[in-house]
């Protein structure tokens, strides 16, 4: 029942669409075929962070075939790129994420087997983040030079979210100064385009220096570096009870020594500092820093520290929500037919939960109420220097959950496809609005100036430090 009372409310809306809307949808839904095989082969290709050499081309090449000039090796990432088609303002960006997770390779099929044993797999679905971003693109500069219109249309080609801060470095390359309003979307399970934030993150490598020795016959000459990060750690656990209760703070020992009989002379432990405020992040990291220091002192090592990346906390911006809002109530939800409905069965039951599969059709209501995601994202930067929305589409089983094999599988599904759709329609249709409704920037503007209000100005988290393009070696 509610999947025929889905039908009729899409058919009814798509009696009130007007003509543009049509031309946009029935654009994008001719090119589903050619988006879905770019989709597929970056699920394929599964490449990490700054290393997405093939992801990056084929992205730029369908670009440029499309009309749009590109800027290549921006910001000092080889993988990083801008396409551009237009002239004058408004300048409105959308972001393409295209960037895979170490260690979660997985088929696309509905139990775990990974395609390739260790291997890389995009379980956060920027397979399908970076071609919905395209096609909305592709798609409005096709409505741009039909129908006249003035203003600027930029895809960014952002590398390297996860973990590497990839846009971060393109706003401090002040890439995006001159852009009027900034759209984006991420894979989920479900649809959804409420203003939310996120948390800022400061994350760094502490490396710890001793005396190597043997560890049996004469462990005295040995400075154990292990000795360090494990005191670093014991202090920082100690720390938990004293900072604000929406910190997270995460530890991978990442180097702990080459064997047990030898004192080691080099280890290494790499800190995430997560807080809704980029004002506490900033001093909880240096509270870590300060236990790194003692750890070094009181195990006789010497200790240097590397920032890695750092993100500001996600701005939300409630005048672009709204329009992002009433478009994806007009485009729909996703509707499975009977082979992903029996997919979709078989993945609801590798976890715990009560999931509607039907939920995937429905948009969640939507909210001003202030909600944080749990992670954080290296759009937060960009929110900061440009009016930004978002939206989250169903390209996941319900109930499935970011960074798992369950949504690499689906990833590589028509169910990636069909939500994948329907975020790049949503997005084509909210510039469209933005570009012939010169009061949403304004609009939007006023508002983030007056939610920065008294905060320090912009200032990135990363220092001067260059893209860190080996940080997954």
């Amino acid at each position: 029942m509610i999947r025929l009372f889905t039908l009729i409310l899409s058919l009814f809306t798509a009696v009130s669409l007007n003509g543009q809307q049509i031309k946009i949808i029935n654009e994008l839904e001719s090119q589903k075929s050619n988006y879905a095989k770019i989709a597929f082969q970056i699920w394929e290709w599964a490449e990490l962070g700054y290393q997405e050499e093939k992801s990056s081309a084929l992205l730029k090449k369908t670009l440029s075939d499309a009309g749009f000039t590109i800027q290549t090796d921006v910001a000092k990432i080889p993988t990083a790129f801008i396409a551009e088609y237009g002239s004058g303002h408004p300048i409105i960006g959308i972001l393409a994420e295209y960037d895979a997770l170490p260690g979660i390779s997985q088929k696309a099929i509905p139990m775990r087997d990974p395609l390739i044993t260790g291997g890389a797999g995009h379980a956060c679905g920027h397979h399908l983040f970076g071609t919905a971003s395209i096609a909305a693109g592709i798609t409005i500069k096709n409505w741009i030079k039909t129908n006249k219109i003035k203003g600027t249309v930029r895809v960014y080609g952002t590398p390297a979210e996860e973990g590497g801060a990839g846009k971060v470095y393109m706003v401090r390359a002040g890439l995006f100064n001159d852009v009027d309003a900034v759209l984006h979307w991420h894979p989920s399970s479900n649809n959804n385009a409420n203003p939310g934030s996120s948390l800022a993150n400061k994350s760094a490598k502490f490396r710890f220096y001793g005396e190597s020795s043997h560890a049996a016959a004469s462990p005295e000459r040995g400075r154990s570096a292990l000795d360090g990060v494990e005191s670093m750690n014991q202090m920082v656990n100690m720390l938990r009870e004293h900072v604000p209760q929406e910190t997270r703070i995460h530890y991978v020992i990442t180097r702990g020594g080459e064997a047990p009989n030898v004192v080691p002379a080099f280890a290494e432990v790499f800190y995430y500092v997560r807080n809704p405020e980029v004002a506490n992040v900033k001093t909880i990291f240096e509270r870590v820093v300060k236990a790194a220091k003692g750890a070094a002192i009181g195990t006789e090592t010497t200790m240097d520290y590397e920032i890695i990346h750092g993100l500001y906390n996600l701005l939300p911006n409630e005048t672009l929500s709204e329009v992002m809002y009433k478009n994806l109530v007009t485009v729909g939800g996703v509707i499975y037919n009977d082979v992903e409905i029996n997919f979709a069965k078989k993945i609801l039951d590798t976890y715990d939960g009560d999931y509607r599969i039907e939920s995937v059709e429905e948009i969640t209501s939507y909210t001003t109420e202030k909600r944080n995601v749990g992670g954080s994202t290296d759009v937060g930067d960009v929110s900061w220097k440009v009016p930004t929305a978002g939206m989250s589409a169903a390209t996941w089983v319900p109930g499935t959950s970011a960074h798992t094999w369950q949504a690499v599988a689906a990833g590589g599904t028509s169910i990636g496809i069909k939500g994948m759709l329907i975020a790049a329609k949503t997005i084509a249709l909210t510039a469209k609005d933005i570009f012939t409704d010169s009061d949403i920037i304004i609009r939007a503007k006023k508002e983030l100036e007056e939610r920065i209000g008294k905060n320090e100005p912009y200032k990135a988290l990363i220092g001067d430090r260059d893209p860190p393009l080996n940080y997954r070696n």
